[in-house]
């Protein structure tokens, strides 16, 4: 199942079922990523930060986070 959420400029999905745990994106944006108790991440999006949402999507080795802006997928 594919999460989304609003932010002030851009849009996350998330393909959560498909995230491998690897961490990275909790690591380079901790405050819009967390690690679950079932060892994938969750989106909470705390900060509106494109340069490390941008940054967070590029980390997935899976592909699974997905940026878009204005309508235009980015990643």
């Amino acid at each position: 199942m594919s999460h989304s959420k609003q932010q002030k400029e851009t849009k996350i999905e998330h393909d959560r079922e498909n995230c491998i745990g690897c961490t990275s994106c909790a690591a380079i944006h901790p405050k819009s990523w967390k690690m679950n108790e079932d060892g994938k991440a969750d989106f909470i999006g705390e900060e509106d930060n494109f340069e490390l949402d941008m940054e967070a999507a590029q980390s997935c080795p899976v592909n699974v986070i997905h940026v878009i802006k204005k309508d235009k997928k980015l990643i």
